[in-house]
């Protein structure tokens, strides 16, 4: 079932979230304007290879990754996109495209932009593209321990 490794994962630590149920929507932007969450809310998991391994980056819905400046903040040769090829095998669980950012449960870093700590909660797929988990930003930071980057174009 999509999204029961982080659901496990929030209540073996005590966090509070829910979990919305919208229409089937693909973006990030169709997905805030459904479920009526500001896109500086909504945060959309890109998947990028730095130096040729797997990586989360975490952006808001209306943000683009810079990869020039994501391969300069982790002080990186080279960071990428990867494609659905490469990465879809890694989240079996989850339909592609909609990995929740929790890096720790699939043994990848996470980069979350700066900007998504500016607001008290966060919103994210959690492995569909029908439902979301809403929670707090700090919640969060506690649960993944991500690297706080500045990495949005």
């Amino acid at each position: 079932m999509p999204g029961e490794r982080v659901r496990q994962c929030l209540d073996e630590a005590r966090i509070r979230y829910i979990i919305i149920r919208h229409s089937p929507e693909f973006t990030a932007q169709e997905i805030a304007a459904t479920t009526h969450i500001r896109g500086k809310e909504l945060a959309k998991t890109v998947m990028v290879k730095i130096d040729g391994s797997m990586a989360m980056a975490v952006i808001t819905a209306s943000s683009k990754v810079d990869l020039e400046r994501l391969r300069e903040a982790v002080g990186a040769e080279s960071a990428e996109l990867a494609t659905e090829e490469e990465f879809g095998g890694l989240f079996p669980e989850c339909e592609v495209g909609a990995m929740p950012p929790f890096g720790q449960l699939y043994d990848m870093p996470v980069f979350v932009d700066a900007l998504l700590r500016e607001d008290e909660e966060i919103a994210f797929n959690a492995g569909s593209h029908i439902d979301l988990i809403q929670m707090s930003y700090t919640d969060y930071e506690r649960v993944v321990s991500p690297a706080i980057v500045r990495i949005r174009a």
